[in-house]
């Protein structure tokens, strides 16, 4: 009996040890009230390799800082106070040089490098400052497994890079802007309940670059595609490599949107292989009868298809723990 009572004891303390491991968070504030002052300087703090999740709580800010997430930081999440007053922000763009004299380049300008599969991130905005100075990312994003709820990713053109074939992206209830390809890579990446806002200038909202080895690349579900750009003057998408694949189900189009719907990027060869399709799309930018005779509207059987369960090949991150972005509080 007391050998029993002995092994309940530890296994007790055990799950009290580990739970508490999962608790503990890391907490950024420029006011001095935290463990550190800035976001890289937390990044810094977590363990490479680390196997249970690392949260890091940052208090309301602004904070203009150039962000890199290494590969070895695995399952990291952020999570903002606010989201309207956690900001991380910078103002590199493309055409900007470097210290060496040499342009950045589309990749070089992103204000935020999120390598460490697992990712998530609560509550924040992510901000490229830059204004409209053509290719500027906000978040350049080539994890596998990763995923946003309620973020406001901000910029104009080439605001939100989705790197990596085959990566799984998610963005649940997020508010995405920008003018030109302003979603844009080859990632498979799900946006559902999102506010895409089309802005003044707007030309594209996507230019997926999927290959052909994979199923699915962008997919839209529930979303609310708005803006202040003039009437009929945006593409959905146009396809950056052949093999482009973007689906709209379920979503409310304004009437920004051009009735054709698609853009070829100036290569017919192009129409033969990408795939555009919609299913039951509403509003006065939804003009099925109208769109470019290369799209498709997808039938009931066909959009079965289209589960996160078969989207993200059995990754569900509705069901994981990243969807608790939960901050507790503790004594320092």
């Amino acid at each position: 009996m007391k050998g029993k009572l002995v092994l309940l004891i530890i296994s007790c303390l055990s799950i009290s040890f580990f739970a508490e491991a999962q608790d503990k968070q890391i907490v950024v504030a420029k006011n001095g009230t935290g463990d550190y002052l800035t976001v890289q300087e937390a990044i810094n703090a977590v363990p490479d390799f680390r196997k249970v999740t690392t949260t890091i709580f940052i208090r309301n800010g602004i904070y203009q800082e150039k962000l890199n997430l290494s590969p070895s930081k695995k399952l990291v999440k952020l999570v903002g106070e606010d989201v309207s007053k956690t900001i991380l922000t910078y103002n590199d763009y493309a055409a900007k040089k470097n210290r060496f004299g040499e342009e950045m380049g589309t990749s070089g300008s992103s204000g935020f490098y999120i390598c460490g599969d697992g990712f998530t991130a609560h509550n924040i905005t992510f901000e490229n400052s830059s204004g409209p100075v053509g290719q500027a990312v906000a978040l350049w994003v080539s994890s596998d497994q990763t995923a946003f709820f309620n973020c406001r990713i901000k910029g104009f053109q080439d605001t939100l890079y989705t790197y990596g074939a085959g990566n799984r992206q998610y963005f649940k209830n997020c508010y995405i802007e920008g003018t030109v390809d302003f979603i844009f890579g080859a990632a498979t990446a799900l946006f559902e309940d999102c506010t895409i806002f089309c802005k003044q200038g707007a030309r594209y909202i996507t230019a997926s670059s999927a290959p052909d080895t994979i199923k699915y690349g962008y997919v839209f579900l529930d979303c609310q595609i708005t803006g202040d750009a003039l009437e009929r003057t945006v593409y959905l998408g146009r396809p950056w490599r052949p093999y482009s694949k973007t689906v709209y189900i379920n979503c409310s189009l304004s009437k920004l949107i051009k009735s054709e719907g698609w853009d070829n990027w100036r290569k017919a060869s192009n129409e033969k292989t990408a795939y555009y399709a919609e299913y039951k799309n509403k509003g006065e930018g939804f003009n099925p009868e109208k769109r470019v005779a290369w799209s498709h509207q997808l039938s009931d059987d066909e959009v079965k298809n289209y589960t996160t369960t078969s989207i993200f090949k059995g990754w569900n991150p509705k069901t994981t723990l990243a969807e608790t972005g939960k901050y507790i509080n503790y004594e320092h």
